[in-house]
């Protein structure tokens, strides 16, 4: 369903699936996560996507444990984020 139907079942499965994973990793909410350029190059080449996407699912499956109990503090992560304002950036380099 996510490949382009004009490839017509021309791809490999498996590297489609590497895609998938390297994309996800890259859209993490956290930028400190997310992995950097070069990593993504070295990714996409066969060098290290395993890894990181075993460590990645490990971490996912704590915070959907951690998603799941009740949260004491819920109302005031909602009201501590409604005065945030936008990070400025430092001008062109």
């Amino acid at each position: 369903m996510l490949v382009d139907p004009d490839l017509q079942n021309n791809y490999v499965d498996s590297e489609v699936e590497q895609l998938i994973q390297v994309a996800l990793l890259c859209t993490q909410s956290s930028p400190m996560e997310r992995p950097k350029m070069s990593e993504v190059v070295r990714m996409l080449e066969g060098d290290g996507l395993a890894e990181r996407w075993e460590e990645w699912q490990k971490v996912e499956v704590v915070r959907d444990d951690n998603d799941l109990a009740p949260s004491r503090n819920s109302e005031w992560l909602l009201d501590s984020t409604e005065n945030l304002h936008a990070v400025e950036l430092s001008g062109p380099r």
